[in-house]
């Protein structure tokens, strides 16, 4: 028998049917439809209904009256009432009389199996449910339960049917189904309550970005200036800021003659030219900030997201410590100092001789949180622009952009992803680096690098070499390191408070007691010396670089170096000196034209030159 569900394109006279109040005789063929100037039929006053054109009457053509119009319905609930009227004319009736449910009919006969013939219709009240899960539109309700209790009936009297089954169309492409998935996630198909990690939402209203029509207007016209005419998504794109909120400044501006069209675009876009008026105004917005990227962040939003992300919330257990550091060769016992330190997230002195790994260690402890954070690509703080992003110093995230002219993601774009950061700074520290700096030609502030390293880590390399002073660092950071947040001074004269979130590690070849006092060193809850490798280390360690530098390992060669190099001199060993020695061998060969092959003559060539002053 014939899908009575596939008529209703036959008996629906128009989209349009919708929208216009029930007659009460209920009777399709006196249903007042709107004309449609698409079919004739309609415009010669006649209704399909059956698969024929019937005439309508002049009364059924005559507009209703407010006295004659009955309560209109959604269009969902119209077309339940279509279906039943279909039903009763096909005379498919129920075992009591009634008019069978689409559950109870038999759609295709052909069906290959029982469940496939009784799938079930997608209900009409389904739109107002959008708290259903994937597995309960998986479902399918039991063709023989009753249908009084397999389906509930609403206030209106029409029924409202179980959960309905993921398209087939959907499921059958993988593309489609990542699209339904990612616009059911949009559609708040998401569990409340669920601990999932921070992640900025795009603002769909200019008001939750926190910024001013304004403000968006100052990036607008100066990139206009700079690149002449653009799309309105071309500008978007640069300025990480939804099309919704930034087409209806952009009409404004053409309303203002500051902007012009001067082509269109695909999806009701239109090609952008900056007028002689818009120059004007876009160059005296550029001497007061040149900056035309992503549009800033509030400061609010950012302490925001820094709690959330906060590193002192996060634990390393000894598998992670592990992990961090495979590619290095490290005691157990170091490892068990490592730890604490770690999950403190405070700070730590790392001391020792030079050449044993100290900095390898610091630049290693953030893999050891395995995770990643997202950050502000600028801040915007009472009209000064902060940029915080440094592509020199975090690691991006790269995520699979799409193909189309929408963003699904439901991500701020003026956030990044990035790695937890690990910033490194050695001799060449300065007091100006801890500061908000502002260029003076293009009036934008760089981020100090406390800032920049927020939940991850800080590196002072060779401390105590820097340039400045040691106590103008100390006293700089005794207060933050304490009360884990900082002061700054904006250049407006402005101070704000900022979080002094990170793991800072003080690496350095001198005693800690002798650069410090004691107060600070209170403030430094660890402090771990890292030692000389032992006789062991030192053969792993020439084990493993063996290959990487292009040779055989040769054991017999190694006692050699060991014995008459080392024993016998006295002389400590060192991490780094298997690297340094097998480098010094790789390039004597090479000049001999000799294999690359580690022998007691080329160790004692390679000796001669490294230990010649040490």
């Amino acid at each position: 028998m014939q899908d009575p569900l596939l008529r209703l394109p036959e008996v629906i006279p128009s989209v349009a049917a919708w929208n216009q109040p029930l007659p009460d005789s209920g009777r399709i063929e006196h249903r007042h439809v709107m004309p449609d100037r698409s079919d004739s039929s309609r415009l010669s006053g006649t209704v399909a209904h059956g698969g024929h054109s019937a005439p309508l009457s002049r009364d059924a053509m005559a507009p209703l009256t407010m006295s004659d119009a009955d309560p209109k319905l959604s269009p969902m609930q119209f077309l339940a009432e279509l279906r039943s009227e279909v039903e009763q004319e096909t005379g498919v009736l129920s075992a009591d009389g009634g008019v069978k449910t689409a559950d109870e009919m038999e759609l295709d006969s052909s069906a290959p199996n029982e469940a496939e013939a009784h799938e079930e219709v997608p209900e009409a009240d389904v739109a107002e449910d959008p708290g259903l899960t994937d597995e309960e539109h998986a479902s399918e309700a039991s063709p023989d339960s009753d249908s009084e209790s397999a389906h509930e009936r609403n206030d209106n009297g029409l029924m409202r049917r179980g959960p309905t089954k993921l398209p087939e169309a959907v499921k059958a492409g993988s593309q489609l189904s990542e699209l339904f998935d990612r616009v059911h996630n949009l559609l708040g198909g998401q569990e409340e309550g669920s601990n999932a990690a921070f992640s900025p939402q795009a603002p769909e209203t200019i008001e939750q970005t926190r910024l001013s029509s304004e403000e968006v207007e100052r990036l607008v016209l100066k990139y206009l200036l700079s690149k002449g005419s653009l799309t309105g998504r071309q500008i978007c794109a640069q300025i990480c800021l939804p099309f919704q909120i930034v087409d209806p400044i952009l009409r404004e501006l053409k309303q203002e003659q500051v902007v012009t069209f001067k082509g269109t675009a695909a999806m009701g876009d239109y090609e952008f030219a900056i007028t002689d008026f818009g120059r004007e105004r876009a160059r005296r917005y550029s001497e007061e900030c040149t900056y035309f990227g992503s549009a800033p962040v509030s400061l609010q939003d950012y302490l925001k997201a820094m709690e959330i992300q906060s590193i002192a919330k996060q634990e390393a257990t000894e598998e992670d410590l592990k992990l961090a550091f495979e590619d290095l060769i490290i005691s157990q016992q170091m490892l068990g100092r490592l730890g604490p330190a770690v999950n403190s997230g405070r700070g730590m002195f790392l001391f020792g001789e030079p050449g044993n790994g100290k900095t390898s260690i610091a630049e290693r402890v953030t893999k050891a949180f395995g995770s990643t954070i997202w950050i502000p690509r600028a801040l915007g703080i009472d009209g000064d622009i902060i940029r915080l992003f440094d592509p020199g110093v975090h690691e991006v995230i790269e995520h699979a952009s799409g193909d189309g002219l929408f963003d699904l993601s439901g991500v701020d774009a003026r956030w990044v992803q990035i790695v937890r950061p690990t910033v490194v700074a050695g001799g060449e520290l300065t007091m100006q680096e801890l500061e908000v700096i502002q260029n003076q030609q293009t009036k934008i502030c760089e981020a100090p690098l406390q800032l920049k390293s927020n939940c991850g880590t800080l590196v002072i390399d060779d401390f105590g070499r820097q340039t400045m002073p040691v106590d103008v660092l100390l006293n700089r950071w005794i207060v933050p390191l304490e009360k884990r947040y900082d002061f700054l001074n904006l250049p407006s004269g402005k101070k704000i408070q900022v979080p002094f979130d990170q793991l800072i590690i003080f690496s350095t070849n001198l005693e800690p007691k002798d650069l410090v006092d004691d107060a600070f060193l209170r403030r430094v809850p660890y402090k771990i010396k890292v030692p000389d490798p032992t006789d062991e280390e030192f053969r792993e360690l020439c084990e493993l670089m063996s290959p990487l530098m292009g040779f055989e390992y040769n054991r017999e060669a190694v006692d050699y170096l060991i014995e008459t190099h080392y024993r016998s001199v006295n002389r400590p060993f060192r991490a780094c000196q298997p690297r340094d020695l097998l480098l010094q061998v790789r390039n004597y060969c090479t000049y001999k034209r000799l294999q690359k092959k580690m022998t007691p003559d080329a160790f004692d060539f390679a000796v001669e030159n490294y230990f010649s002053v040490l």
